[in-house]
Parts: structure tokens; sequence; C-alpha cells
């Protein structure tokens, strides 16, 4: 990891409209991002995380192109993509791709495996002799090359994961965007395929954007993470300096629900941070602070009236609250004090 930029995303927006009934009034669209800008540095892996529905996904899909942005920014390997036309994107697929997180459902089924890692080769005709290719590709993550005339369901899901990987290393790009590649999979395998894509990177000198609701899994992969909540990034941190003291409260709650081995002997446990309220609609999400209605360190009149911005703490460390986390872990004393907070030990 050199430090150079590779892909820059500003203020990237995406809103989709909501379906209404012929008297409904006005119209509706579903925030899904909303104002992101973050950079991924040429040769590291930047980890993302949050609940379901928080916009990861879509923002993964909004940087190689997949949704047309509503608004903001994308610009890859110094070039603007945001609103290029298919034609004109078709050279700069080449060098981005995608792993999907269901390794079935993204393969077809109707096709043997050569025949699917062939395909990139096949619509940008990029290598004569494809088949000799396919194998050396299937061979490099794992998989036999006498697997070449087989057919996707004759294939357990670590075996279609690696098979989805070999697809994504066809055309040799400088970034693979990975949407949960490993949740579908036991933890064996899960481990598996994290060492294979951890080789690659090594091997090939690839960049990343990891896509995770599995903090653990982060940890193990990202240099560096952000943190999304209803379609904005929260927190921004180097890996390592995010789980040591994470500054929003947000990422506290996540981070307290990760299991941690008791110094005492007493088995695992934990101090969890239950969030009161349910997670608000995409739809109409809060003004001001999009966190306020959960947080425990909300206070009237500031934090229901200011949105707080992206403010930077140790290093590159940036998060966007006017409370933020003083002291990590937190202590239950403290969690006691806090109104709409629950603890307990797991």
């Amino acid at each position: 990891m050199n430090g150079e930029t590779l892909v820059e995303v500003q203020g990237l927006t995406k809103h989709f409209p909501v379906k209404q009934g012929v008297f409904a009034r006005g119209k509706q669209v579903v925030h899904a991002v909303e104002d992101v800008s973050l950079t991924v540095r040429r040769g590291e892996t930047l980890g993302i995380v949050g609940e379901s529905g928080c916009g990861k996904s879509t923002t993964a899909r909004l940087i190689v192109r997949l949704l047309e942005p509503t608004g903001g920014k994308v610009v890859f390997d110094g070039r603007d993509i945001t609103h290029t036309s298919q034609r004109a994107l078709r050279p700069v697929r080449q060098e981005m791709q995608m792993i999907f997180q269901d390794p079935y459902s993204s393969l077809n089924p109707r096709k043997s495996i050569g025949q699917i890692i062939a395909e990139p080769f096949k619509i940008h005709h990029t290598e004569k002799d494809a088949r000799t290719r396919v194998r050396e590709l299937l061979e490099r993550v794992g998989l036999s090359p006498e697997h070449y005339n087989r057919y996707p369901h004759e294939f357990s899901g670590g075996q279609r994961q690696r098979i989805g990987v070999a697809r994504a290393l066809a055309l040799q790009p400088k970034l693979i965007v990975c949407d949960e590649p490993v949740s579908a999979l036991d933890v064996s395998v899960q481990a598996q395929i994290l060492n294979l894509l951890k080789g690659l990177q090594r091997e090939f000198h690839l960049t990343f954007v990891f896509i995770s609701h599995d903090l653990s899994v982060i940890r193990q992969v990202s240099d560096r993470i952000a943190v999304m909540y209803l379609g904005r990034v929260v927190e921004l941190a180097d890996s390592e300096l995010l789980y040591e003291h994470p500054r929003h409260p947000y990422t506290a709650a996540l981070l307290s629900a990760v299991p941690k081995p008791e110094t005492n002997g007493g088995g695992y446990g934990r101090r969890r941070i239950i969030l009161g309220g349910d997670l608000p609609s995409p739809v109409d999400p809060p003004q001001a602070c999009i966190f306020h209605t959960r947080c425990p360190r909300m206070k009237p009149g500031h934090c229901d009236v200011d949105a707080p911005q992206l403010r930077k703490f140790d290093g590159d460390h940036v998060a966007a609250c006017h409370y933020p986390v003083e002291k990590w872990p937190i202590s239950e004393d403290e969690l006691r004090r806090r109104p709409g907070v629950e603890t307990g030990v797991d």
C-alpha cells in the first residue's frame, strides 16, 4: 500500500423512488445513500460495516457503477466515471470487478464453470487461449482444472465462491468489490476464502472494498473501516484504532456486541449496549443527527437540531458526533447513568 488514491467518492447519493397508489400525495424516495465521501488507497482493503439496510451494498454498487448515482462524484484511477455511458465504461470495467454475496445465484446454472470464467475474455476480447487461462485461474483459487466442464450445482458453497473469485480475477483488475463474500459460508470455509483473498491481494497487488456486517471478519481483512448508519458514514478510521477506541456511539454499540474473552477465567462475556427504539425508515430519516433517536448520548436542543460533521480525532480517525465516546471500553457505571440503554452479560 503506497497511499496513492485509486477511488475517490465525493458526496455520493442514491435515492430510490417509492411506488405509491393513485391517491398518494407527493413523491417519496428511499434515502439509500446520502452524501458519502471517502477514498480507497491503492493496495489497501477498505472495510464498510453496518446494520442490514444501512446502504453499504448500495455504496459498493455505486462505486463500480452498477447503479446510477443520484448525486455526488465517483473518480476511479483519476477518471470521473460518475455519469459515463455504458459504452465508455466498458474498458474501465476490466479494471473493477465484484464478488457477490450468494455464490450460487451469481453463477449462471446453464453454463459450465469454464464458460462462466471465460465469459469476461469473450466480452472484452482479451484472451486468445481462454481455455488455458481458465484452467490456470481454477488452479490458482484452489480448484482442479478438471472441473472445467462441471456446472455450479455440482459444487459446495465454498467452491462456488472460489469460482466467483476466479471470474473476478480473469481480467486482472485493479479494484475488486467484495459484497459480503463469506456471509453465506460456514465459519471454517470463511477462513479459507479470506486467506485466499489476502494471498491474491499480495500476489496481484489488488485493492479491495470489503462489505460485511460481521465485525470480526472486517477486522481481520481491513486496513481501514468505514461505519455506515442509515445511508451515511458516521465513523472512519484505521482498523486497529477503531477497535481500540471507537468515537461514535453507534460504533461503540456495534463493538459491544462482539464476544470477548474474560480475563478472570469465567468464559466469554461482554457488556452490551442495547440501543433503544427502532431503526428509522430511510424514507423519512431523522433530521439533524440521524442517530439521535437511538443515541444514549443525545442532548435535546443540540443533537436534534444541528447535524454533526465528520470531525478529526487521532490520525485519520474521523467521526460525526457532537458528544463522542471519551473512554473505551465504557464502564458499566457509566452505562447505567445513560437513559435508554440496557446492559447485560451474555
